[in-house]
């Protein structure tokens, strides 16, 4: 069994990204969950292989549940996992706020391209460094 690294990324919410209620608006979740993974990509070493490839990662689906609103200057965490899935390199994210509770959950399922356009398999090197869990 494989277990997933956890990937944390801090940010700050910003006065631009308030809605007219006085709380982040939906959309913006999605800015914060992108960011992350770009956060992730650049740890495992991903955007180095984007450059040398000419290859993309595309989202292909989206899936994201708001359970708590986000206020300015909150300090939130958003939390990010990743698993290869079929032809998926599916991402697993939550965001937290100051109290360590969580305002939303979502998953978005990404597909490597090429400059075709032609989808193609995840590369296994992108999952050397998950731990093991067998046991």
């Amino acid at each position: 069994m494989i277990t997933v690294n956890k990937y944390i990324t801090t940010l700050r919410v910003r006065g631009n990204e308030l809605d007219s209620f006085g709380h982040v608006n939906n959309a913006v979740y999605m800015n914060y969950y992108e960011q992350a993974r770009w956060e992730v990509m650049e740890a495992i070493g991903m955007l180095d292989y984007f450059n040398e490839s000419g290859m993309i990662l595309a989202v292909a689906e989206a899936w994201i549940r708001y359970s708590r609103e986000l206020k300015l200057l909150q300090q939130i965490i958003i939390e990010t996992t990743y698993r290869k899935e079929g032809p998926y390199l599916v991402f697993t994210q939550r965001i937290l706020n100051d109290q360590q509770e969580i305002c939303s959950r979502a998953v978005f399922k990404t597909v490597l391209l090429d400059q075709q356009r032609i989808p193609h398999d995840i590369p296994v090197m992108f999952f050397k460094n998950q731990k093991d869990g067998a046991k």
